[in-house]
């Protein structure tokens, strides 16, 4: 194993290495976010409150369409460190090269899903008569460039699964400064609009995937990629679809209740609460940074000492990572509220889009450290290799409150405050389930590994 970039998941001190795993991850994920905002950032402030609110109306479509593929770079994740922790190189290899055939074929099959049917998807929710066409314009470049995202996904799963989190973070920065440089040139100097940042977006994504793969195919340990030896191994993809289809049909049914929140933001028929909303959630996610990295260093670390034999350390890593996320997504939460009207600004220069921005910021922001909890209990149990059931509970707990809350509640009190809402309500519900189902699965399992 390549020492420079590895870290020894198993052995040593336990909070050390997670914050090791995890720091670069944080990095990665906010340059993500802060790359993506660049977008919106961009065409707000020099292509308009109508282009904004266009690329704004398609981000719970693309998360709906790209959650699928996105939970089985989650599985690969999960399957290459299981064989890490078993020393099992000639598994490794094989699952490395299925995880790369995995994301090139879902790569095709995503440009087409989203070229051909962005403008039906947009329309069933109502996106507003003065901005579809631009968001059909904005959905159908980017999806020509799913290959390379998925590309890049998997690839640094693979990275990530043997604990080096550096060298994704190193080709993300390279891709979204890129990304940056290329949305100001094709929006203020072309005057390419929409259509500018999503070329940009693409070719970005074409050099970080590039980069991952050159990665790849010059390592030194078991998951390096050999060209000649992309093939499917079938019970090895099996073993990927167990634990990343029930996480990818999870996030797709997250999209679904995120396409009907959106479907209820846009009854008020207004593309300034649709543009408001859009600059809150990019700043939102700069929130799950932290979530996101130690979510990732539980299913990560969780795989490996499982798959070494070492189950004591389950519990350790659980509540070490517990204590981080909370800790962080409390803090950042907080942050980003205080300084809510001044980030919201780098948006938009108008004062109502900014006022409607921090109502969401009030009702989600600020609570987001319950949807870390919950993320916790659910891949530590995809880590100790059990998806489904924690899933579907999640599936109920998220998406089942959220939709009767919408169904029964928003009618009656039709603002965007009982639209928000019922983001802490689930998150607050499902993480009593969650803990429950979690002692459950980790008596059983412990008791079987």
């Amino acid at each position: 194993m390549n020492k420079t970039h590895s870290i020894d998941m198993i052995n040593g001190p336990l909070l050390k290495n997670i914050i090791l795993f995890a720091v670069p991850l944080m990095f990665t994920n906010f340059l993500q976010i802060l790359f993506n905002a660049a977008d919106t950032i961009v065409v707000g402030k020099f292509a308009g409150e109508t282009a904004l609110a266009a690329v704004g109306a398609t981000g719970s479509i693309v998360f709906l369409i790209t959650s699928l593929f996105n939970g089985l770079s989650t599985g690969s994740n999960v399957v290459i460190a299981r064989y890490i922790g078993l020393k099992k190189d000639d598994l490794t290899s094989k699952a490395v090269h299925t995880s790369i055939v995995m994301a090139l074929g879902g790569g095709i099959l995503l440009t087409v899903i989203g070229v051909v049917f962005a403008k039906t998807f947009l329309l069933a929710m109502s996106t507003p008569d003065d901005i579809v066409d631009l968001s059909n314009l904005y959905m159908q470049i980017y999806f020509c460039g799913s290959l390379f995202l998925l590309v890049y996904d998997f690839g640094a799963a693979v990275l990530r699964s043997k604990g080096d989190t550096q060298r994704p973070l190193y080709y993300l920065f390279a891709g979204g400064i890129l990304n940056v440089v290329l949305n100001l040139i094709f929006v203020i100097v072309f005057q390419m609009s929409v259509a500018g940042v999503a070329i940009a977006t693409v070719v970005s994504q074409a050099v970080s995937a590039g980069l991952v793969m050159m990665t790849l195919l010059r390592e030194e340990d078991a998951t390096r990629i050999d060209i000649h030896q992309l093939k499917l191994d079938n019970t090895i993809a099996w073993d990927i679809l167990k634990i990343g289809f029930p996480a990818g049909i999870q996030g797709v049914v997250f999209s679904l209740s995120n396409v009907v929140i959106q479907s209820n933001i846009n009854s008020f028929d207004s593309s300034t609460i649709v543009a408001a909303n859009s600059a809150a959630a990019n700043i939102e996610n700069f929130t799950y940074i932290g979530t996101m990295a130690f979510t990732q260093a539980t299913i990560t670390f969780t795989s490996q000492n499982i798959g070494a034999g070492k189950k004591e350390a389950v519990l350790k890593i659980m509540l070490v990572t517990l204590a981080l996320t909370v800790s962080s997504s409390f803090l950042i939460g907080v942050l980003v509220y205080g300084f809510g009207d001044t980030f919201l600004g780098f948006y938009t220069n108008e004062a109502i889009v900014r006022g409607y921005g921090m109502i969401r910021l009030k009702y989600v922001v600020l609570w987001l450290f319950l949807n870390g909890i919950l993320d916790v209990f659910v891949y530590s149990m995809r880590g100790m290799g059990i998806s489904t059931l924690p899933t579907v509970l999640m599936i109920i707990g998220i998406c089942g409150v959220r939709l009767v809350w919408l169904y029964f509640a928003f009618p009656y009190y039709h603002t965007l405050e009982s639209i928000y809402i019922c983001f802490p309500i689930s998150w607050l519900f499902t993480s009593v389930i969650q803990f429950v189902l979690w002692l459950w699965v980790y008596k059983k399992n412990i008791k079987m590994i």
